[in-house]
């Protein structure tokens, strides 16, 4: 009996970057895509048919925090949501409880957690400590970019002095001349300090702690200031710096400006900020603080205008799993923790919001999956359908379905979500990730373990260039 060439065969309409395959299919050789066509499939050992549904790329979520509420046991659940939402590549934040990873040691104990307990793939930020001044902070950046580090992460504005510092100015500057000598990007948590902390100040003293605050206290010029802050600092020292989470559409436009300069300059919109307005505060209250905070909904238009022109590096969710306690809004809002959940809820409402506004699925797999994977130097092993990729897959259904935070698979506590009861027009039918279900549309088949830390393959930055 002849040898059959593939393993697995996935069938429906192929979805790329720059094109809609009709009919599809990928066929899949061990842990990699050994093909793609069109038509009648080649024979393998088994036939997954999704016809009617759309196959993109897994999606790569550049920005989530699995461990910064939970510490490393989070992982679990957090890459557990993440395969029954198609993610199947997670870039996980440093800032993590009690230790942010903050050397190569601290890496590499990440990277054992991540082995044993992931479901999906994930790559690793880095980041430094506050005190770590001169040499020590030279020695730090080197290790943690050789250890296998995709990214680093720095903030102007503090949560807490360990796990989520300020870094003053000074030490900014050198950490940036550093990043710049491993080549690798460094995103920036991007909201001016003094102007945060004296508006709510000023609120509280008012008594003024209803759920719009949040955003009064945390206004566009906030983000504006902390921006040209870390860009002409990027000039200055030649890294790449990038905006974590811009709120903003101006945040992109003065990443171009910046870059026409000769800056190596970015910034990421996170989901919400393609969807949500400030009127939605009020309705959530806790669930729905996040930062930077939401907008208005005319800058919601403006952030659209500057996907459809390019200018966003990709989309991401700022995943973060609070504890659902800590969400509660008890009168004041500056209490519960910033974040939102976001992973299950990824590919049903990115296609959903395209859908609405009658764009095509490309443009999922392309700031979702392979631009993502661009910016962290994964692709092409991630966010992409092409001969020699990692075989991972993310099926949509298209169809009329509410979302439900019940359904999602992380701890109890961690099933709220912003979009509760939204109405989407897809559901992730299945996710494979090298070639193995991963997902079936009910139950997450993946087990601790199944996934694995994905190092950056160079250390070359990609600005969205070709």
């Amino acid at each position: 009996m002849p040898a059959t060439p593939y393993d697995r065969i996935v069938l429906g309409e192929l979805v790329l970057p720059d094109a809609v395959i009709a009919d599809g299919y990928v066929a899949i050789r061990g842990e990699v895509i050994a093909a793609i066509g069109r038509g009648a499939p080649p024979p393998a050992v088994e036939t997954m048919d999704h016809s009617g549904c759309l196959v993109l790329p897994g999606l790569v979520d550049g920005h989530m925090h699995t461990a910064s509420s939970r510490g490393w046991p989070g992982i679990e659940g957090a890459s557990r949501t993440a395969a029954a939402g198609g993610v199947t590549t997670c870039v996980d934040m440093p800032y993590d409880v009690p230790r942010p990873v903050t050397d190569a040691t601290i890496l590499r104990e990440k990277i054992g957690w991540v082995e044993r307990t992931s479901h999906v793939d994930m790559a690793l930020y880095g980041t430094v400590t506050k005190a770590a001044q001169g040499e020590a902070l030279v020695d730090a950046i080197a290790g943690l970019a050789e250890a296998g580090a995709c990214s680093f992460k720095l903030s102007t504005y503090e949560y807490d002095a360990v796990r989520f510092p300020r870094i003053d100015h000074p030490t900014m500057v050198a950490a940036f001349r550093e990043i710049a000598r491993t080549g690798l990007m460094c995103a920036v948590h991007n909201e001016d300090q003094e102007l945060v902390e004296r508006l709510t100040a000023q609120a509280k003293a008012a008594g003024e702690t209803h759920p719009i605050m949040h955003c009064r206290t945390r206004p566009p010029l906030a983000e504006n200031l902390a921006n040209l802050t870390i860009f002409e600092m990027a000039l200055e020292t030649g890294a790449h710096v990038h905006i974590a989470h811009s709120s903003l559409a101006r945040g992109f436009e003065l990443a171009e400006m910046f870059r026409r300069q000769g800056a190596r300059t970015s910034g990421e919109a996170c989901i919400q900020y393609l969807c949500m307005t400030e009127e939605d505060l009020p309705r959530l209250e806790g669930f729905g603080k996040c930062n930077p905070p939401f907008r208005t909904a005319k800058e919601v238009e403006r952030m659209w205008e500057a996907l459809a022109a390019g200018t966003v590096a990709y989309v991401s969710t700022d995943h973060a799993p609070w504890p659902r306690e800590r969400k509660l809004y008890k009168g004041d809002i500056f209490a519960p923790g910033a974040g939102l959940t976001g992973l299950q809820s990824f590919a049903p409402l990115m296609f959903t919001l395209l859908a609405e506004r009658g764009l095509p699925p490309t443009l999922m797999a392309r700031y979702c999956a392979e631009r993502p994977a661009r910016f962290h130097g994964l692709w092409p092993k991630k966010g992409a359908i092409r001969v020699g990729s990692d075989a991972d897959l993310c099926v949509l259904q298209p169809g009329e379905f509410t979302f439900d935070a019940r359904d999602i698979q992380d701890e109890e506590d961690a099933r709220w979500s912003p979009y509760d009861g939204r109405a989407m027009r897809a559901r992730v039918a299945a996710a494979y990730l090298r070639g193995g279900c991963i997902w079936d549309g009910r139950q997450v088949l993946a087990r601790p373990g199944t996934g694995r830390f994905v190092k950056r393959l160079h250390r070359e930055t990609w600005l969205g260039e070709g």
